[in-house]
């Protein structure tokens, strides 16, 4: 905000402008991506099981990861060999590491996170090779050691697929 267009404004929010200057070179020099490694770090997933690329966004209850799927998955070769489209299923796995790698800043000991429920799951875009998603994890409750999180998996900023899961951990070793 200008003072000397809005002088009686500037008085009343003094520290307004500093904010907005604030807010612009967040927006002109975003924090880079979470790297492969650190998400390696974070859970316990591995490839050819791991489905996610880095991470964008990430925050005490909300994040958000990449995910290019490669014409060479593994899963395109059977899903379907003329048409192939990722399995639901897995865009419900890929939503549901990104809240894992959420929850890794919530979790302390020695458990990991295993799904409990699947809930309100709905496929709205089919996501074939070379899509490149956006997998979006939200933290909505906890309850001791039980997490509930929404996820949401995008296209081009339109949704291919909605979810609300449980997660709950389990010990590590025999």
């Amino acid at each position: 905000m200008r003072p000397d267009i809005y002088p009686e404004r500037s008085k009343l929010c003094p520290g307004r402008e500093l904010a907005i200057t604030y807010a612009v070179s967040l927006y002109k020099n975003p924090a880079p991506p979470v790297s492969r490694e650190q998400i390696l770090a974070a859970i316990p997933h591995r490839p050819p099981m791991l489905l996610l690329d880095e991470i964008v966004e990430w925050d005490e209850n909300r994040i958000v990861c990449k995910k290019t799927f490669q014409p060479d998955e593994w899963f395109f070769q059977g899903h379907y060999p003329e048409f192939p489209i990722v399995p639901g299923v897995l865009l419900c796995e890929a939503a549901m590491q990104a809240g894992a790698v959420l929850l890794s800043k919530h979790v302390t000991g020695d458990g990991v996170p295993v799904a409990g429920r699947l809930n309100d799951v709905k496929f709205k875009r089919m996501i074939k090779p070379g899509d490149t998603v956006l997998l979006e994890s939200i933290l909505d409750e906890r309850l001791s050691d039980a997490f509930f999180l929404s996820g949401k998996v995008t296209l081009e900023g339109r949704p291919a697929a909605t979810l609300s899961y449980a997660v709950t951990l389990a010990k590590v070793g025999p």
